[in-house]
């Protein structure tokens, strides 16, 4: 089996919303998508075997590498309920399509649930992210940072003060720094009023559309993204759920996501047009595409005319590996 990447994962539409942030106040922000023709070229991630620690979960390592719980279960055959041993050994695929992003700054790009940061032209790493829940959508569009905080106060919106009100919860006004702080240890503010990329104090929500807004990543990674930011650094969010990658060796890789904001975007005819806009039509399996399209497991796949003859298991596919 193939070593397990360090540095993985351990660290125009436009919608008008009112919104209400996670962490001070919100406001309404334009939804942003990636260049509608552009086509990728790195991959990030890889296939490899897990060991199952103490205390893990499928939800838990689902959080910290960027795949699906219901996906690892199905690909090693157990219920999605299993309870796992220590010792016990996972394959895990959390191969992912880095968007065409900025030369120096940050990619969020919300279908995916993934943050993607440069520096200086190169991918420096990528991170599972938790997101605002449907009813409660992250917003998209450019940004840059405004603040860095460490062990950061929680002021409570008004908004979430009422919706603890709502479920007979203690409404809180303000958490202080500490273990029950739901913006962790590690708070980046963003220019979108309000909003900001933290960490959490639960890590299982990370890969997950659960948040008011904000953008959680796990606790050793926002201290991870915390030490590489710095105020004025340019970002952007995207609502991309289809992304395509043409690696520099000719392979295809294909990424579809859900579109759980129910934006569009990641149909069949959305790939075709991709296809031809990059001269890749005559190139790619269609069968095999149409099937990607169809499972949207939010995991890159190989669709090429040489997809059996070039992928095995157990090899690590990502084309630039950070630093």
């Amino acid at each position: 089996m193939t070593r397990l990447l360090r540095d993985t994962f351990r660290p125009v539409k436009r919608l008008t919303a009112t919104l209400s942030a996670c962490a001070l106040f919100g406001c309404g922000a334009a939804w942003a998508q990636a260049d509608d023709l552009a086509v990728s070229h790195t991959l990030y991630g890889g296939r490899f075997e897990y060991t199952v620690q103490n205390g893990d979960s499928l939800t838990g390592i689902g959080a910290r590498f960027g795949e699906s719980a219901r996906d690892i279960a199905q690909i090693n055959g157990i219920p999605f309920n299993s309870r796992l041993f220590p010792g016990q050994r996972l394959d895990i695929d959390n191969r992912h399509v880095v968007p065409a992003g900025l030369a120096d700054g940050i990619v969020v790009n919300l279908p995916q649930r993934m943050l993607f940061l440069f520096q200086g032209g190169e991918l420096m790493g990528a991170y599972p992210v938790g997101l605002g829940k449907p009813s409660w959508p992250t917003p998209s569009g450019e940004f840059h940072v405004v603040e860095l905080r460490k062990h950061p106060i929680w002021f409570v919106p008004v908004s979430i003060q009422e919706e603890m009100r709502l479920k007979d919860k203690e409404v809180k006004t303000q958490v202080p720094p500490g273990k029950d702080n739901p913006l962790g240890d590690y708070w980046i503010g963003l220019s979108m009023p309000g909003y900001g990329i933290h960490g959490t104090n639960a890590p299982p929500s990370v890969y997950h559309f659960q948040s008011h807004g904000c953008i959680r990543l796990q606790p050793d990674a926002a201290e991870l993204v915390f030490s590489q930011v710095r105020v004025g650094m340019p970002g952007k969010i995207l609502y991309t759920p289809l992304l395509l990658a043409r690696l520099e060796d000719g392979r295809i890789y294909l990424e579809v996501n859900r579109d759980v904001y129910k934006l569009g975007g990641n149909k069949l005819e959305d790939l075709r047009t991709l296809a031809a806009a990059n001269d890749l039509t005559d190139r790619i399996d269609w069968q095999k595409a149409a099937q990607v399209v169809e499972l949207r497991e939010g995991i890159a796949r190989q669709i090429d005319m040489q997809a059996n003859a070039t992928e095995s298991k157990g090899d690590i596919v990502e084309t630039k590996q950070p630093k």
